[in-house]
């Protein structure tokens, strides 16, 4: 039984890690703002609002030409950016 428990609470991290990825591509500012650490709402409408303006991120670290987003925030997040 122990193991059974152990099994499904791997599982249930396993999924939750999975779902903590956004597209900064088409995501809203809520969803970036509610999955990357250190980006609030404002930071995230300026991801959005850049994306508007000058079209796809072609990498993760184009992120850091948003106002208010530097390499330090990209780094910590990196792993949960997705571009496509």
């Amino acid at each position: 039984m122990k193991f059974i428990k152990t099994i499904f609470i791997a599982a249930a991290l396993m999924a939750q890690s999975a779902f903590a990825a956004v597209n900064v591509n088409t995501a809203t500012a809520e969803q970036i703002a509610e999955e990357l650490k250190g980006i609030g709402l404002k930071k995230a409408q300026a991801i959005v609002d850049y994306r508007k303006a000058n079209g796809q991120f072609k990498t993760v670290e184009s992120l850091t030409e948003v106002k208010g987003i530097g390499l330090k925030t990209v780094e910590k997040n990196r792993k949960d950016i997705l571009l496509k």
